[in-house]
């Protein structure tokens, strides 16, 4: 990926974009807990070199251009971790996001031989990419982001359609694919759970 495009939007997205397929979206928090710690940005990448940066100032949820997007069906949702993501967005934008992808779960199912799946590690490995972290416990609510910031929160969306590619392939070659997507399918409704308060909570076990 020669070229890196980054913009940065104030609490939406512009309007006329347009994507095509599948888009790829990540967020930044305050937090890890998704009823307490406020959604701050919203990246989205078009696996093309842009990435799109939407900067909520915690007053103005209102958002009509990335709901839409969030919610459209023709369009899948590219995530790593994926649960946490979704999870955020609803509880902050009262959307839906679906249909989804998450290169987590993919990693998961795919690379039983490896004892990690973080974005860092499998673009490394499966895309000999090597992403710089350390913005990531940064203080994400400042009124404007550093560029250490834009680039890190826009490296979590660049690469996800190249990850997408790779563990497709994967998947099926090991005749995995249709478990991967049926947690997929599923994921959106384990996230809603997760902000309903039963994100500690194994409603599938015996206990």
């Amino acid at each position: 990926m020669s070229e890196i495009n980054i913009q940065v939007y104030k609490n939406d997205l512009p309007d006329g974009l347009t994507f095509d397929g599948a888009v790829a979206i990540d967020t930044e928090t305050l937090g890890l807990r998704v009823g307490r710690d406020r959604l701050c940005v919203c990246q989205v990448g078009d696996g093309k070199g842009n990435a799109w940066l939407v900067q909520f100032d915690g007053t103005d949820w209102s958002a009509p251009n990335l709901k839409k997007l969030l919610a459209d069906k023709a369009i899948t949702k590219l995530f790593h971790f994926g649960r946490f993501d979704i999870a955020v967005l609803y509880h902050h934008l009262g959307v839906v996001t679906a249909p989804v992808f998450c290169t987590k779960i993919a990693s998961k199912l795919s690379r039983t031989y490896a004892p990690r799946h973080g974005l860092k590690e499998i673009c490394s490995e499966l895309l000999g990419v090597n992403l710089d972290k350390q913005q990531q416990s940064s203080y994400w609510a400042a009124k404007e982001l550093s560029e250490e910031q834009q680039k890190y929160a826009a490296n979590d969306v660049l690469y996800l359609h190249q990850l997408q590619a790779v563990l497709t392939e994967r998947l099926k070659e090991q005749n995995r694919y249709d478990m991967a997507a049926a947690a997929f399918d599923y994921l959106p409704h384990r996230a809603l759970l997760d902000e309903a308060g039963w994100e500690e909570v194994d409603i599938f076990s015996h206990a």
